[in-house]
């Protein structure tokens, strides 16, 4: 024995250790030590190969030998196989001892043990001829042995070699072709020990291709029917299982699932019509597994169906579906294994691929389980679980037959949504895009349409899916130059954003086309099951709004945030489809979300995406999409136009036919687009349609502000387009000529200017056009285009004028108010309007035409517009220019309507208050000239025709008047008045006005009755003034006079101030004015004998008067108190010319000096005001230091040294001068220092000393009267 000579140069006695039960003690001594395991366990290899073979050893020593070689082949791998491997001779003969043993043991262990070692040799050692001679002496075993029984060591052998070493397989086919009859013999023992490794055995050959392809034909005409029979009847596990492994294996090939479904199509056939006795069918056994209690089995299964499926779902699921395989597999959806319900997902969603899968209404039934599986899936972390499920779900909701009904019940419809919406919420993006497709696939009509429809739970499912794709897109991204590995990192990030926002879109879009099919369906409006008084989320119209409001605030920021990064036509084209959706889902609202779109630089995006993608036939389905979105958001903002007329039926039609030719046919850049539309060479019908269509799309784009054309280049394309137009003798639609000179007028720039041809065009196209609103569109620069050219302006003018007045939408009153009162700058298009009046003063005339001829509400904007110019442009005379060209107006108006010019013209009075506004309210007096004379007798002649009820003509007109007597020079004041005068109408209007004060009943404007008052008062000063012709005399009550002031109803202040102010006048004149006559109210007792040198006033009526003065003065009106102090002042002057004791009675009053406090309880320095500084210069006239002792004389002359009086008004300070020389004519100051004092206050006071006086201006107009303030005051 080759150990044996060469253990001779051993040591020569037996070495005994610890370890010697691995020993063989009686040779070991004879033992080499390069035998012996350097490493515990001390195993000597020698001893190994003496011992197994010794009969007479126990096979509990040789079972025990072999474990410790075994860990130590484990444990020490490298030491071992280089301890075999020293020669190859004892290697042979190591592995002949162990195939021996294995041969003759019937022991289990000691069996597994030897095949264990065997092939762990075979594989460490990986020597050619010891592989060959194992095979070959498992060849042998088998021919030569008696019984299948004892070969199954043999045969377990085999399958771990070939599972161990895969090319063994190719290797036993070919050279030991033979052993497949053995094998077959093994499959039909009845043993299923050895059935089960015969099974293994083929399992681990047919994993290999070359070895399968040998072995078809075994399959075929030997295998395939035994191993059908021996599978259905097997009942150990191990052979089920190693059945279900060589199925694996054989469903791997298209020949052999083929093979095996043919002979089940067999053998059902034949059992249809034999009965039982038939073959054995595939999906039948495979079915009995599922329906096992094994998990491990029905795994199996389920993959195996899987296994089957995946070569040709439409050929081979018929069979499992007829088997009724899926029923089963919906029930293995509730188990509790992952593992089960992914094997039972994933083999679903290829039966799913059948039709027959839903005609059987496998679905209807399995709905249910697969709602709750993902429910309950959702629960656990395995992602991969959740996004099967979510497969199986999507595929079954995409597939589902319209015509067979998925959900049952809106609760089941429910729950699915609600789970969906769990799912699309998750934190792991695969799963959640899983969501999405499935959420997607959900929005079906047919899905929701059971009724009631669950409109809030879907709305709740699109906000989860629009805000876990909000969220997505908002994440971060690492941005890194183009090449790094960082970079394409983040593409692909950009990538997935990208799929995932094209399947939430989709979604999106499902959820549209569900609503646009919902409203065909009376029964789907409403929840019928909401309560009247509930809130009405159920219902379609706010599931619809909803959409739009998400559409406005989720999508579209998403879609234009992830355009930024990358652009793709499939996810822009759902996009669209979207926004066109939208229009119809939401009709009500198309036209503002069309406007919102247009300002949101939709249309250029559009064109973009035209021109970058649908060039030639690329994209069609983008370019359509494009052209649709695109058609019907231009006819939704023409059919609600903000800057111009709607059009006519005829003209939408027209337009609509243009847009839906044209629009298709746009794919090129802007640039391309606007050389297009600059050819001026001969351009065809079809042409010329593009490029209406090209224009129109460039106005809509500028009348939304998205410029996104070039100024300077629109602007020449544009002059050629109408240029080429008017060579070829066409006449453009209304229109497209409204949208050529609209963007002519905007894209004109300070150094751009149209060439004569072009205006001389554009007029000509003009005149051919009905009506100039056909072609405006309003916008100040196209006012100023229209009124910079005089060959427009003359023609066109006051028609353009009349329209841009008519759309502007501005509260003018508004307007006018913020601007006097200084809170407000000029809008531009007023500042624009005002150059172009300060450029060309016939527009004036222009305007004040407009004011006569056009409706109320036009002429009432170009009142307060002209209003506005002449206050803010007091450097442009005007006035002579308007009041001559109103002349003729007036005098043509009231010969037209002599008899009642108020019936003439709803505006006259909107021209009477520009007239009065022309007016100059400060500087120098003005000088009637005859212009002006004949302006006022014609208004005065007007007002002489109109009845007190006609207000609005005589309120602008007595403003007129009463300006005409107080802010020209003396000599116009008296020419004026006597004009006024001569008018025996107007005296006759005034004396009704006043009457109408006391009237109970009737009683008309109260500021027309201020106005008549004050008219009435300079007009009896100026005639007793100038001794004029009095022609009619007017007649007042003086009773009612007194009582209105003594007794004084709540009434306008700046009445009382009015008629104060009348009878201060009546006063002055000591009530003998030749135009006013004072009548008394009924019969008057006669006058006692005290009051004779009073009359007409009596002593009880001058007490009375005096009260009610002093009572409006606590009002403490700055206006009223003027007009109080002056009336007292006439009235005491006329007391002490009648009576100087009653004079001095009322000047002597205690209330009078209780009055004067009362007003000096106003503030610090509250007697700098002019109308106390009057009333203490009265009182101190009248009664000395009875009402003001010295003291408080001091007080004020100290408090005047103190104040600032360059800041004072030039009536506070003549009023405070007064006051001192009063007090200084009476001597009234006894102190030295004191009257030093007044008297350094005086010389500062003197009219020639340089005090910086504030300006003040006298006219007013308050409440709509006018009012000269130093009318009411001096």
């Amino acid at each position: 024995m080759a150990v044996r000579s060469a253990a001779a140069v051993g040591p020569p006695g037996p070495e005994r250790n610890e370890e010697a039960v691995l020993l063989l003690e009686r040779a070991h001594y004879r033992h080499d030590p390069r035998w012996l395991l350097p490493v515990s366990p001390r195993l000597c290899l020698a001893c190994a190969l003496e011992l197994l073979p010794e009969p007479c050893v126990s096979l509990v020593r040789k079972k025990h030998m072999l474990s410790c070689f075994r860990d130590a082949f484990v444990r020490h791998t490298s030491l071992v196989t280089q301890l075999v491997a020293q020669d190859q001779r004892v290697c042979i003969h190591f592995i002949s001892i162990l195939f021996g043993l294995l041969r003759s043991v019937e022991d289990e262990s000691v069996t597994e043990l030897c095949i264990e070692v065997l092939v762990q040799l075979t594989i460490q050692l990986k020597l050619e001829q010891t592989v060959r001679c194992l095979l070959d002496e498992c060849h042998k075993e088998l021919c030569n042995m008696p019984s299948m029984r004892s070969s199954l060591a043999t045969l377990t052998l085999l399958g771990k070699l070939v599972d161990a070493i895969p090319a063994l397989a190719d290797e036993l086919v070919k050279e030991h072709g033979n052993m497949m009859e053995h094998l077959l013999r093994g499959l039909v023992y009845p043993n299923e020990g050895v059935q089960a490794s015969v099974c293994y055995l083929y399992g681990k050959l047919y994993s290999s291709p070359v070895a399968a392809e040998m072995l078809s034909g075994h399959f075929r005409e030997k295998l395939c029917s035994l191993f059908l029979s021996t599978l259905d009847g097997a009942q150990t596990k191990e052979l089920q299982i190693n059945c279900l492994g060589l199925l694996r294996q054989l469903l791997k090939y298209d020949l052999f699932v083929s093979v095996i479904m043919n002979k089940s199509a067999l053998a059902e056939s034949a059992e249809s019509v034999e009965g039982p006795a038939g073959g054995t069918s595939l999906p039948l056994v495979l079915k009995k597994l599922l329906l096992s209690r094994d998990e491990t089995l029905q795994v199996a299964s389920a993959h195996c169906v899987t296994a089957v499926l995946v070569h040709s779902p439409a050929k081979h699921a018929p069979a499992f579906i007829h088997a009724d395989i899926p029923e089963f597999l919906f029930e293995h959806l509730s188990s509790s294994s992952e593992v089960l319900i992914w094997s039972s997902c994933n083999c679903l969603i290829l039966l799913a691929e059948e039709p027959l899968f839903f005609s059987k209404c496998h679905t209807v039934y399995g709905i249910e389980a697969v709602v709750r599986s993902l429910q309950e899936s959702l629960k656990t972390n395995n992602t991969e679980l959740h996004k099967q499920v979510l497969l199986l779900f999507a595929e079954i909701l995409t597939r589902q037959p319209e015509e067979i009904k998925l959900f049952t019940s809106s609760a089941m419809c429910g729950d699915a949504g609600h789970a969906l919406q769990e799912a699309v919420s998750s934190p792991v993006l695969e799963v959640a895009s899983e969501a999405v497709k499935a959420t997607s696939a959900f929005l079906r009509k047919d899905h929701q349409s059971a009724p009631p429809v669950q409109y809030k739970e879907l709305r709740a499912l699109l906000e989860a899916m629009l805000r876990r794709c909000a969220e997505f897109s908002q994440m971060p991204l690492n941005r890194r130059p183009v090449g790094h590995p960082s970079s394409r990192a983040s593409e692909k990030a950009v990538l997935r954003r990208g799929n995932f926002l094209l399947s939430t879109l989709e979604g999106f879009r499902n959820a549209c086309r569900l609503a646009v099919e919902f409203q065909n369906e009376p029964a789907a409006q409403e929840n019928p099951f909401t309560a009247p008084s509930a809130e009405k989320e159920e219902t379609l119209e706010a599931f619809s709004e909803f959409l739009l409001s998400a559409c406005d605030s989720l999508c579209i920021p998403m879609v234009m945030r992830h355009s930024e990064q990358a652009t793709h036509p499939a996810l822009m084209e759902i996009f669209l489809s979207i926004l066109h959706s939208l229009f119809v889902i939401v009709p009500h609202m198309k036209d503002k979300f069309s406007k919102k779109l247009a300002a949101s630089s939709f249309i250029r995006l559009t064109l973009e995406l035209k021109a970058r993608f649908c060039s030639g036939l690329s994209h069609a389905a983008l370019n359509q999409e494009c052209s649709s979105f695109l058609y019907h958001m231009c006819l939704n903002l023409l059919s609600a136009p903000e800057k111009t007329r709607p059009l006519s039926q005829e003209e939408f039609a027209a337009v609509s036919e243009l847009l839906q030719y044209g629009l298709p046919q746009i794919n090129s850049r802007i640039p391309e687009s606007l050389a297009f539309l600059s050819d001026c060479q001969d351009v065809e019908g079809a042409a010329r349609q593009r490029q209406y269509c090209i224009l129109f799309l460039f106005y809509l784009a500028y009348i939304h502000e998205d410029r996104f054309v070039s100024e300077a280049e629109l602007f020449v394309a544009v002059q050629s387009f109408l240029l080429s137009l008017q060579d070829q003798g066409e006449h453009p639609p209304p229109v497209v000529f409204r949208a050529s000179i609209y963007l002519l007028a905007i894209c004109q720039g300070k150094d751009r200017e149209p060439d004569e041809a072009v205006i001389s065009a554009i007029r000509k196209f003009l005149e051919g056009v009905p009506d100039l609103h056909l072609v405006y569109t309003h916008h100040y620069l196209l006012l100023r285009f229209f009124l910079m050219y005089p060959e427009l302006m003359s023609r066109f003018g006051h028609r353009v004028l009349e329209l841009w007045f008519s759309w502007e939408e501005r509260s003018h009153e508004e307007l006018d108010d913020g601007l006097s009162a200084g809170q407000l700058t000029l809008p531009t298009n007023l500042t624009v309007l005002f150059q172009m009046l300060r450029s060309s003063l016939s527009i004036l005339l222009i305007l004040l035409d407009l004011i006569y001829s056009s409706t109320v509400d036009i002429a009432r904007k170009v009142l307060i517009v002209l209003r506005i110019f002449l206050r803010r442009n007091e450097d442009v005379q005007v006035g002579g220019l308007i009041q001559g060209h109103f002349l003729l107006m007036l005098q043509r108006l009231l010969v037209e309507h002599e008899a009642s010019p108020s019936g003439a013209s709803g505006n006259l009075p909107l021209l009477l208050s520009l007239l009065s506004l022309l007016q100059p309210r400060d500087g120098p007096e003005q000088e009637l000239d005859g212009v002006a004379v004949k302006l006022l007798h014609q208004v005065s002649k007007l007002c002489g025709k109109c009845s007190p009820t006609d207000v609005d003509i005589l309120q602008p007109s007595f403003n007129f008047l009463y300006w005409s007597l107080h802010q020209t020079t003396p000599s116009s004041q008296k020419r004026a008045a006597a004009v006024l005068l001569s008018n025996t109408a107007l005296i006759e209007l005034l004396e009704k006005m006043l009457a109408l004060t006391w009237a109970e009943v009737g009683f008309p404007n109260a500021t027309l009755l201020c106005s008549a008052w004050l008219l009435t008062a300079s007009l009896s000063a100026h005639q007793h003034n100038g001794s004029l012709q009095v022609h009619h005399t007017l007649s007042v009550e003086l009773e009612q006079v007194l009582k209105a002031l003594s007794f004084p109803k709540k009434r306008v202040t700046l009445l009382s101030a009015a008629i104060l102010r009348f009878l201060r006048t009546t006063l002055q004149q000591s009530f003998s004015s030749s135009l006013v006559v004072l009548v008394p109210s009924g019969t008057q007792p006669p006058p006692a004998p005290e009051d004779t040198a009073l009359a007409p006033l009596g002593t009880s009526q001058v007490l009375s008067l005096v009260i009610g003065l002093q009572n409006l003065l606590v009002q403490k009106d700055p206006l009223l108190s003027q007009a109080c102090v002056g009336c007292l002042e006439a009235l005491l002057d006329y007391l002490h010319a009648r009576s100087p004791d009653v004079a001095l009675h009322v000047a002597s009053q205690p209330w009078n000096r209780f009055l004067l406090f009362t007003l000096l309880d106003a503030g610090e320095n509250s007697f700098l005001r002019p109308e106390i500084l009057r009333l203490m210069t009265l009182f101190v006239r009248y009664q000395g230091s009875s009402i003001l002792s010295q003291e408080e004389m001091g007080h004020v002359l100290q408090g005047a040294a103190l104040a600032d009086l360059s800041a004072l008004p030039k009536t506070t300070l003549q009023a405070l001068r007064g006051f001192f020389l009063q007090v200084q004519r009476r001597g009234l100051l006894a102190d030295h220092n004191m009257a030093q004092m007044l008297q350094t206050s005086l010389e500062s006071l003197a009219p020639g000393a340089s005090l910086a006086q504030q300006p003040l201006q006298d006219m007013l107009c308050l409440g709509g009267v006018a009012i000269s303030l130093s009318h009411i005051r001096d």
